[in-house]
């Protein structure tokens, strides 16, 4: 129990009167910009509220007066960690070019350990295929049969092709890969409910089988076939499903909670306006990858020339590339309230 309650409350409800008119006038005035000093002062004020939140709970046994205080410590950190822009409408052209790869960069240890978890089922696969060549038949799904047989003969046989398969069906089929792909994506940032545990296998699978299927491919001397079948559609596709596991894994952190004193819906309210964000990103890529699975990937030499596929597959990751890790710098503050 705090020894003197009443001190206390005479000591900081002061502070927190300010901190709440300073939150209802963000409320009433969302379009209005803080000045430096007015954010010191603010974040000032929610640091000063969640220490006596942390001591409320420790000492004392007021219910309604933790939950007053728990309420300002919500909203301030809603405020703080939520950008304001999103109040004034949605503006796709400045979500695309500003809110996605700026949400993007916030959570790049996760998109790391998402890389890192794909590129190790991608040993895991290359050296199983590497070492027992039959054993991609237990790999690859059921729905994938055409990789069950060999690389070479699947080469020739679409070298040699005369007609075109996918005559009056490619829309059809775009469509699928895109329903497909986001369907997996979804899932993959999704069970980031189970704490990670989900997002971290659906990741490791995936990474397995493109590791099984490019050392298939190496091992029977087609890789230049394998890259100009790959490249175009899976510089836009792959990184899609890291994004997927680095929003999975951003849930699981938000729902762990470690090394965070807040409630559970306060962390939950802080990241899922960064996992809509990362969904709409994955959605938009795959789309495109799709589009370019069914238009493009599809097509061999002598059709289409092996190094101009890789060509453009190259600069659509150089692009991409660029575009994460350089687009929304300019419209970054210089000042953050955290």
């Amino acid at each position: 129990m705090i020894i003197d309650l009443q001190r206390f409350l005479a000591a900081e409800r002061e502070y927190w009167t300010q901190l709440e008119q300073i939150l209802n006038r963000l409320d009433n005035n969302p379009d209005r910009a803080m000045t430096v000093e007015e954010i010191k002062q603010f974040h000032y004020l929610y640091q000063r509220a969640s220490a006596d939140l942390a001591k409320i709970r420790t000492f004392c046994s007021e219910p309604d007066l933790q939950r007053y205080v728990e309420s300002l410590v919500a909203r301030a950190y809603g405020e703080i960690h939520v950008s304001r822009d999103q109040t004034r409408g949605f503006r796709p052209m400045y979500w695309f070019f500003n809110t996605l790869p700026q949400t993007f960069r916030r959570h790049f240890a996760a998109f790391c350990l998402s890389t890192l978890i794909t590129f190790a089922g991608v040993g895991l696969g290359a050296a199983t295929v590497w070492i027992d060549p039959s054993s991609k038949e237990m790999i690859f799904p059921a729905q994938f049969s055409h990789l069950s047989q060999r690389p070479s003969e699947r080469v020739r046989k679409e070298e040699s092709a005369t007609t075109d398969r996918l005559q009056g069906q490619k829309a059809q089929f775009s469509s699928f890969l895109m329903q497909n792909n986001i369907r997996v994506s979804i899932l993959t940032l999704s069970l980031g409910m189970t704490f990670g545990v989900g997002t971290i296998l659906e990741l490791f699978y995936n990474g397995v089988i493109l590791g099984a299927v490019s050392a298939d491919y190496v091992s029977d001397g087609q890789t230049m076939f394998l890259l100009a079948w790959l490249l175009p559609h899976g510089a836009i596709e792959i990184p899609a499903i890291l994004l997927a596991g680095q929003g999975g894994l951003v849930l699981a952190g938000a729902l762990i909670g470690r090394r965070s004193r807040d409630p559970l819906r306060v962390r939950l309210r802080a990241v899922i306006p960064d996992l809509v964000t990362l969904i709409g990103g994955i959605v938009i890529m795959l789309v495109w990858a799709g589009i370019i699975e069914a238009f493009l990937s599809q097509y061999h030499a002598p059709v289409l020339p092996y190094e101009a596929k890789i060509a453009f597959g190259s600069v659509e990751l150089v692009l991409l590339f660029l575009f994460l890790s350089r687009a929304g710098t300019k419209s970054q503050p210089a000042v953050k309230p955290s």
